[in-house]
């Protein structure tokens, strides 16, 4: 595992959609992506949808893919807030960087993250809760490519 790349990963996740930030134009129709660059390192988030949703993260370094993560998910009941998954998200760990932390809460809101595996092979499933009743979904998995 290569710490560089880990701690890129993070920085590109709190600086794209977790962190609001802007997006660049799409590569397909209906597609929302985010880009972000530091030197040779390339992370592209790429995905189409809203309440239900599919996309995919991905690094490159000195324009190689090296790293991948596909994630399919979806809204599943009321009081959904986009705003706290975000909020959850820029909680992600150095030890478990896929998605968010494995539990986050704040008022009524419970983010959840199971994974089995690591960077290199990975699959997992988030979830948040509102008072206690499941309102999202998100499968993932991923790894290394070459």
């Amino acid at each position: 595992m290569d710490a560089n790349l880990i701690d890129f990963l993070i920085r590109a996740k709190k600086a794209t959609y977790a962190g609001k930030g802007a997006e660049t134009a799409p590569s397909r129709r209906g597609s929302h992506d985010l880009v972000y660059r530091e030197g040779d390192f390339m992370y592209y988030d790429t995905y189409l949808g809203g309440e239900k949703f599919a996309g995919e993260e991905a690094l490159w370094i000195s324009g190689s893919p090296c790293w991948s993560m596909n994630y399919i998910g979806r809204v599943t009941g009321e009081k959904f807030s986009g705003d706290f998954l975000k909020e959850a998200l820029l909680h992600v760990p150095r030890e478990m960087p896929f998605r968010g932390p494995e539990s986050y809460t704040n008022g009524g809101y419970e983010y959840t993250c199971h994974v089995d595996g690591d960077f290199d092979w990975f699959q997992g499933r988030e979830t948040i809760r509102y008072d206690g009743n499941e309102i999202y979904e998100c499968f993932f998995h991923g790894g290394l490519v070459k």
